[in-house]
């Protein structure tokens, strides 16, 4: 059977498990392949640390130019993270003549523009299946099985270590901090998770996706974003008690006035297909004009899931299938987006608002003045019995709204929160029926 010899640069857990795939279950890449994927070099920075598999004598260098002077290597997976040295890597193997396979959503995020132009005018690819949503094939799905529609919103949990925590404090009652000690237990939250809970992670996914459905090009520190690391128990209980869940969504939305676009900690109605996303995984909707809804569900990370998504891009470059469609595509290219990106105040939504309130005649009526000067109108409120173990002199006031913009449901609770009768701190949270 025809061989086409390939690369691995970076080693780490999806590094292996793709070095895993390819040497283990050869037969498999080769039967959808039509040729053997020949795992010829992988390359690492330290040649004395333990590896979760089993090379043959040869392949593993630290050596980069035993990759980049090989004209027989013809496709390499660049598994590096960050954004430096990986930048300055693929760039050489592009210049190399190589053909290049990443799971980098934080590269792609930044630089995907400087490097899917220098792709093109070397006549070479890159693949990205595997940068958004790990073993979920949705980069596939976007840019190509869906190119008959136009893509009119979506919204995804992007993010398995924020909807892990999540569900650790939603359905067993833990605190956010001892949340995070068990999904850094677990493998699925770094030494600092920081990217993850502050919802930088989704925002940098959304950013591709959106490229990918609306053609937006969109720096993804452009998104306004709200983490789940200020997520309290207390909302997810009120939550729970109103009919919905919690989970940190990244929504992108196109409509007559532009594109919306958000991510942030957002209740949504219990039964939808979101809500019940369990544990570590990452779930999408996407909603197309000519196919309608669309729910795509796996695990968005892991060393398998996201080896599983890098192999089968590997195998699609050697066989041809990627260079068509990266030509034909034009992905990050220089034609400047039609797609106006509605600015932050201008979005609209549904509202849950929680302030802490002294327990007395016309506290609700001094609110409810400020929302209607603002033109929100109320859905539902909850009001416990106040406390009298802990004084009873404030209660916990939440405020369901209908829909309004951003900017005015921002206005509303700003002014509210300098009340003398409200105290603490104030929490505001977007509904998603």
């Amino acid at each position: 059977m025809e061989k086409t010899k390939v690369a691995i640069v970076g080693l780490g857990t999806v590094g292996s498990g793709v070095a895993s795939l390819l040497l283990d279950h050869g037969d498999r890449t080769a039967r959808h392949a039509g040729r053997t994927l020949w795992l010829e070099k992988a390359v690492v920075r330290d040649l004395s640390k333990a590896r979760d598999c089993n090379l043959p004598e040869g392949v593993l260098t630290d050596q980069l130019n035993d990759v980049l002077s090989d004209p027989e290597i013809k496709v390499v997976a660049q598994l590096m993270g960050g954004l430096e040295p990986a930048r300055g890597v693929m760039l050489q193997l592009l210049e190399a003549g190589k053909d290049v396979v990443t799971a980098n959503k934080a590269l792609l995020a930044e630089h995907g523009p400087e490097l899917f132009d220098r792709a093109r005018a070397l006549g070479r690819s890159i693949a990205f299946d595997a940068a958004v949503a790990g073993g979920i094939p949705i980069i596939t799905n976007m840019s190509q099985c869906l190119s008959a529609n136009q893509i009119g919103s979506i919204q995804g949990i992007l993010n398995g270590t924020s909807n892990f925590i999540v569900c650790q404090m939603d359905e067993l009652g833990w605190s956010y901090d001892a949340a995070v000690a068990e999904a850094q237990r677990l493998g699925y939250a770094e030494a600092d998770p920081a990217m993850d809970v502050d919802g930088s992670d989704a925002a940098q996914k959304l950013a591709i996706l959106s490229h990918l459905a609306f053609g937006a090009r969109i720096r993804w520190n452009d998104i306004p974003k709200t983490g789940i690391d200020t997520l309290e128990l207390t909302d997810l209980n009120f939550a729970k008690e109103l009919g919905y869940r919690i989970k940190l969504i990244s929504h992108a939305e196109l409509g007559a006035e532009g594109l919306e676009l958000s991510v942030a900690p957002t209740l949504i109605r219990m039964g939808r297909p979101l809500a019940e996303v369990r544990a570590n995984y990452n779930a999408i909707n996407v909603v197309g004009d000519a196919v309608g809804d669309l729910f795509f569900h796996g695990q968005g990370a892991g060393q398998m899931p996201t080896a599983s998504a890098v192999v089968a891009d590997m195998i699609d470059t050697a066989v041809g299938r990627t260079p068509i469609t990266f030509r034909t595509l034009e992905l990050w290219s220089e034609r400047e987006s039609a797609v106006k990106i509605r600015p932050v105040d201008e979005l609209p939504g549904r509202y849950y608002m929680r302030f802490q309130v002294v327990d007395r005649p016309g506290v609700m009526a001094k609110i409810t003045s400020i929302l209607g000067a603002q033109q929100l109108s109320i859905s539902s409120i909850i009001q416990h019995e106040p406390d009298q173990r802990e004084g009873g002199e404030s209660v916990q006031l939440v405020i369901m709204t209908h829909e309004a913009p951003e900017g005015a449901a921002k206005a509303a609770v700003d002014q509210i929160m300098q009340l003398p009768v409200v105290s603490g701190k104030s929490v505001r949270m977007r509904v998603m029926e």
